[in-house]
């Protein structure tokens, strides 16, 4: 038997008067999600244990089956461990997105967060600011590591966990009333919009209609992580398929291999089909149990709060994901067990996340079942199944206890 989870980073929402009620899930074109429903169980699952912000760190955490209340240390250091940095004990780690700020003539806290991605930025484009940021603000104990497009990491050696927002969380608002409390942070986060503001690439990005990437913004603060293995707790040889760091994080820290797709950027322009193909792959000729594939595009059209390019996405994932790793595990002749959800839902009003419970779906290829005629929020519900520790999930897609 072979494990597959599909997760679709931020596909849940919350109903839409545009789109007569419906949320982009119920909205988006979907006929293989919907095909598998009819065979499927469905149900709801939290995801983002009670008084924890709900964030894709914890979530992801929770539907690989890691309890976030007692693995959770901060989001960054994951995406540090991807990245490959060797953190100390006493190191935090801090994520360092390059965002759009407003450039109105105003002091920097007066100033509003337009864009928390740059545009989506390209790895190659942020490569050359975060070299600048390095060379204009690096001392004694900080030092920036380079990520993928806008997400990149400071480590402060012998540093404190301090409390930190999200750009995603505030974004039109103005960040004076967000900037960090500690006098280090807060400078350096000023002085990196007089190093970008005008630096040639953004120079460049304005002339072609692009937000410029032209502040630093730090948060998810955490200490060095310390996962199980994957394999020791479930008996399966896993493989992570994702474009961004805290998933390839979360995957060195829990002992699964990676693998990694040319064209995956995180973004709506993602390479579908390549991470479907390198997943089939894993499963069916790799010797692989366990395939865990990150779809990060309908997180990021839901920050965007761009309705049509988050129903894009999903529709993207139902036909370029579940469609060719479905057809694939057939026609392979592979028995398969494979579980489709969101980590936590993104609705388009708020722009950001929130920690309702996830609709999901879990197709077994040998034991079909009668379900709902969809897949969404709405029929999943309406199963009245529910799994208010969703880390358990991750059980019940194996047919284990996993202690």
């Amino acid at each position: 038997m072979k494990y597959v989870v599909l997760l679709s980073d931020g596909m849940a929402g919350r109903p839409l008067e545009e789109l007569n009620g419906q949320t982009t899930l119920e909205a988006a074109a979907t006929p293989v999600m919907d095909c598998l429903s009819e065979v499927s169980e469905l149900g709801m699952a939290s995801m983002v244990p009670e008084g924890m912000a709900p964030g894709s760190d914890t979530a992801n955490l929770a539907v690989m089956g890691y309890d976030p209340k007692v693995y959770y240390t901060g989001r960054s250091p994951l995406e540090a461990l991807s990245i490959g940095v060797d953190m100390e004990e006493t190191d935090v780690s801090f994520r360092c997105n390059i965002v759009t700020l407003s450039e109105e003539d105003c002091d920097y806290e007066d100033r509003t967060i337009i864009d928390h991605s740059s545009d989506e930025i390209s790895t190659e484009d942020a490569a050359i600011l975060l070299e600048a940021l390095r060379e204009g603000l690096e001392r004694e104990g900080y030092r920036f590591y380079a990520g993928t497009s806008y997400r990149h990491l400071l480590i402060w050696k012998n540093g404190n966990v301090v409390e930190l927002t999200p750009p995603h969380d505030i974004l039109a608002k103005r960040i004076g009333d967000y900037l960090p409390q500690n006098e280090v942070l807060r400078d350096m986060m000023k002085k990196s919009y007089d190093i970008l503001e005008n630096h040639p690439i953004n120079v460049k990005r304005r002339s072609e209609g692009l937000h410029p990437a032209n502040s630093a913004w730090f948060w998810g603060a955490g200490k060095k992580p310390a996962l199980t293995s994957f394999e020791e707790r479930t008996g399966k040889r896993g493989v992570m398929i994702s474009a961004v760091d805290l998933l390839k994080g979360i995957a060195v820290g829990a002992g699964m291999d990676r693998v990694i797709v040319e064209g995956a950027n995180g973004g709506l322009h993602t390479n579908y089909e390549g991470k479907a193909m390198a997943a089939v792959a894993a499963l069916t000729k790799d010797g692989y149990d366990f395939a865990y594939i990150h779809v990060e595009a309908p997180d990021e059209m839901g920050h965007q709060g761009i309705v049509k390019d988050k129903i894009t996405a999903i529709e993207n994932i139902d036909k370029k994901v579940l469609g060719i790793v479905v057809d694939g595990l057939r026609k392979a002749g592979e028995e398969f067990r494979l579980l489709l959800l969101p980590d936590h839902p993104t609705p388009i009003k708020v722009r950001t996340h929130t920690g309702e419970p996830v609709p999901y779906l879990l197709y077994d290829s040998t034991k079909e079942e009668a379900g709902p005629e969809a897949y969404n929020e709405k029929t999943a519900y309406a199963t009245g199944r529910n799994w208010p520790d969703g880390y358990q999930l991750i059980g019940h897609l194996l047919q284990e206890d996993i202690c």
